[in-house]
């Protein structure tokens, strides 16, 4: 018998193929970090933009609840020095809401900007007067005017 002549082995497609250099996999992290830093800008932008919504939904929430009150009360709001806290009870749970960042609403009676029987104000993310964007106070008198 003859002896089998020893071929070669034929490498498999995995071993004959080397692995990606440090540069190749530098530049696909910097890649995947760049395409997540956008997603995350728009991720954030997006809830804040929620938050402002949420806060001009509560709002409107909120003067319902005061109508139901005034209806109660001989068509009187709450003073300032009630302030929201008097007319609790007609809100669902019964304490008063917090806005979207979880700061107290400011109200006063009877309102300072026009003709308004009572004005509810959020002071937005920051929680301070004033501010421009996300920071921007949210006032009821103004909500659905802007557009």
């Amino acid at each position: 018998m003859h002896p089998r002549p020893l071929l070669p082995r034929r490498r498999s497609l995995w071993h004959s193929q080397r692995g990606l250099t440090l540069v190749e996999i530098m530049v696909v992290i910097a890649i995947l970090g760049t395409l997540m830093a956008i997603v995350g800008v728009n991720v954030v932008n997006r809830m804040q933009e929620a938050n402002v919504e949420t806060t001009k939904l509560q709002i409107k929430q909120i003067e319902q609840n005061l109508a139901m009150y005034a209806a109660k009360h001989k068509g009187k709001f709450p003073t300032t020095s009630e302030g929201l806290e008097a007319a609790a009870k007609y809100f669902p749970d019964g304490t008063v809401p917090t806005d979207a960042w979880g700061g107290s609403f400011q109200y006063y009676s009877p309102g300072t900007h026009g003709d308004h029987d009572y004005e509810i104000i959020s002071l937005g993310r920051d929680g301070a007067e004033g501010g421009e964007d996300y920071d921007a106070d949210i006032e009821s008198w103004s909500i659905g005017k802007e557009e």
